[in-house]
C-alpha cells in the first residue's frame, strides 16, 4: 500500500485476462519463481493472450516473470552453464548505457536473437552479455531478469518497480 496499490495474488494457471476484460485490474505483474520456464506452457498461453489485446494494460515481469513474458512473445530460453546468483551483478541499460548493480538468482536466460521485431533489449548483463530485460516498442510491456526489489546496491532501481 505504500504506493497506493492493491495487489491480487493468483495461482500460476489463473487466467487474469478475464479480470482485465471486466475492468478489474489496472495492470499485470509477473513475479519471480524457480525452475525451467519452458515447463509453463499453460501460463505462457495466458500471457500471450494478454499481449495480443488491442488496448493492453501495463505488464511488468521480474526474473521468472521476465522469462515467461519472453516465451509468450516468441523468444526461446536456454539453460546457463552456471547461472547468475548473487549481489552486485552489473547490468547495462540500453538507451542510456547506464550501469545498474543488481541482485540475481536464475539459471536460465532469454536468447535475444529470437526477440520479435516489435521488441527491444532493455538490459544486458555486463559480465556474461546475457539478456537482463526486454521492452515492447509501443505497448506498455517490459520485464527484467534481475531483482530490483532487493536493491543490491543503492536504491538506484527504485524507478523500475
Amino acid at each position: 500500500m505504500a504506493r497506493g496499490l492493491a495487489v491480487k495474488v493468483v495461482p500460476w494457471n489463473y487466467d487474469f485476462n478475464d479480470d482485465v476484460e471486466r475492468g478489474e485490474c489496472d495492470g499485470v505483474f509477473l513475479s519471480n519463481g524457480p525452475g525451467d520456464p519452458t515447463f509453463t506452457t499453460e501460463t505462457v498461453k495466458i500471457i500471450k493472450k494478454f499481449t495480443e489485446r488491442a488496448n493492453p494494460k501495463p505488464l511488468f515481469g521480474i526474473c521468472f516473470g521476465h522469462q515467461l513474458l519472453a516465451l509468450a512473445v516468441g523468444c526461446t530460453s536456454f539453460k546457463m552453464k552456471y547461472g547468475n546468483r548473487g549481489h552486485n551483478i552489473p547490468c547495462i541499460h540500453h538507451g542510456t548505457n547506464r550501469c545498474f548493480i543488481t541482485t540475481q538468482n536464475h539459471g536460465f536466460a532469454i536468447d535475444t536473437n529470437t526477440l520479435p521485431p516489435d521488441w527491444s533489449v532493455l538490459f544486458t548483463n555486463a559480465n556474461d552479455q546475457t539478456n537482463e530485460g526486454i521492452t515492447h516498442n509501443s505497448k506498455p510491456f517490459y520485464s527484467v531478469q534481475f531483482h530490483p526489489e532487493h536493491m543490491a546496491g543503492p536504491q538506484d532501481l527504485e524507478n523500475v518497480i
